[in-house]
């Protein structure tokens, strides 16, 4: 993945205070149909990725509808629920599913080249445990994700946005952590990844903010072991460019 995850919010205007505030209910943020968590990019498809958007999609994509999602009856079994939003071309989140099978996946990408290249590696490895959704994170997350039922939530390399009049478009922000809180069972987890060192002390100061979680490390944390390491962020390690992990608990009671 790259510093450019796709499930970005944006905002019809351009002007962006420092820092965000937060808000009582986690949902109020999202009543408006115009706020969503992503920029519409055009990409082209392969014929591979088109392929498994007809052939693969149909068996474990699961359409976006205002209603609570059942999501043991999605996967056919129990199993702890994490969610990552904004999976790029699919292969850290591929990489995840496979190495940990006991637990079941749900990605969000609204950009159909992504999809279709997870719809691959799903097809090609047998991945059992993963499902797709391609439709806004936030929608997603407000309309059908029930509240407390998620082992964890993965954010990783969102568009940084690094220009100050547009911060208001990063995904992390005051009420979508709430919201994110909110769907999150006593015990799991929050885990944002980023290779912007301000994104990465935004993301910080935003995320203690919020009073349902509390940090797992002393500031950034280690790189989970679940978390391998991307194409582009060995590359930047080679560089001397750094990554940092933030990865936050909810509180019980």
């Amino acid at each position: 993945m790259t510093a450019s995850n796709s499930n970005s919010p944006d905002a019809a205007d351009p002007s962006a205070a420092s820092s965000p505030s937060p808000v009582t209910d986690p949902e109020a943020r999202f009543s408006s149909r115009s706020i969503r968590s992503f920029v519409l990019r055009q990409g082209r498809m392969t014929v591979a990725q088109h392929h498994h958007m007809e052939e693969t999609l149909p068996k474990v994509g699961i359409p976006y509808r205002i209603a609570p999602l059942d999501l043991d009856a999605a996967f056919g079994r129990r199993a702890p629920k994490i969610v990552e939003i904004g999976f790029g071309m699919g292969e850290t989140t591929a990489k995840i599913a496979a190495a940990l099978p006991d637990k079941d996946f749900l990605g969000i990408e609204v950009h159909g080249p992504g999809v279709g290249s997870l719809c691959k590696l799903i097809a090609e490895n047998g991945l059992g445990n993963l499902r797709i959704m391609q439709h806004d994170a936030v929608e997603v997350l407000r309309d059908m994700i029930p509240e407390g039922s998620l082992a964890g939530v993965h954010v990783f390399f969102p568009d940084p946005w690094h220009k100050k009049r547009h911060h208001k478009r990063r995904i992390i922000q005051a009420d979508f952590v709430a919201l994110i809180a909110s769907r999150l069972a006593p015990g799991g987890y929050l885990h944002c990844a980023t290779d912007w060192e301000e994104y990465a002390h935004w993301m910080m100061e935003v995320i203690s903010a919020e009073s349902a979680l509390e940090n797992t490390a002393d500031g950034f944390a280690p790189r989970p072991d679940y978390r391998p390491l991307t194409k582009f962020e060995n590359r930047g390690i080679k560089l001397g460019h750094g990554v940092w992990d933030l990865v936050f608990r909810r509180r019980a009671g």
